[in-house]
């Protein structure tokens, strides 16, 4: 703790905590994701989602929108972009026309080679290693303090604030 936090009041020294982590984690990701976009001229959405295509199972897209914990009108966002640099493939499904495939491409596997770790990657590995009562915890803090800012999922995905 910073020799100026510790001369505050305890509850502003609590204040001052909870900024500085934040300011962490925020600085933290976004040096993830500025290194991901270096690395493979990817956003870190769309190396997150070209990983969870990995295995060469075809997807659609409600399947790659639950593996990514997104909704599908964003995964098929993701998904135009990784078709038209080629790193996936899209197909209708032969057993239901109104489902596409979504499967990785050579290129995509080779770009999966050399990619570093997306930060959403970095940070479900470190929830992993927490216990499950603070990840309950961590949740629902942050859900309290997103409502408490404002910032409502549809606000946040389509800049409406």
């Amino acid at each position: 703790m910073p020799q100026a936090t510790r001369r505050l009041p305890p509850a502003d020294r609590e204040i001052a905590e909870v900024l500085d982590g934040v300011r962490r984690l925020d600085r933290g990701l976004r040096l993830a994701a500025r290194n991901v976009e270096r690395a493979t001229g990817l956003s870190a959405a769309q190396l997150f989602a070209l990983k969870h295509l990995r295995d060469g199972t075809a997807l659609s897209l409600s399947e790659l929108a639950g593996r990514t914990y997104t909704d599908r009108s964003s995964v098929s966002v993701v998904v135009d972009r990784l078709v038209d640099a080629a790193l996936v493939t899209r197909a209708t499904d032969p057993a239901d026309r109104r489902r596409a495939q979504i499967r990785i491409s050579a290129a995509g596997r080779r770009m999966l080679d050399r990619a570093p770790d997306a930060p959403t990657d970095l940070l479900l590995q470190a929830l992993a290693t927490l216990p499950e009562s603070t990840v309950t915890s961590l949740g629902s803090s942050l859900a309290r303090l997103n409502a408490a800012l404002g910032f409502t999922e549809t606000e946040m995905l389509f800049g409406t604030r």
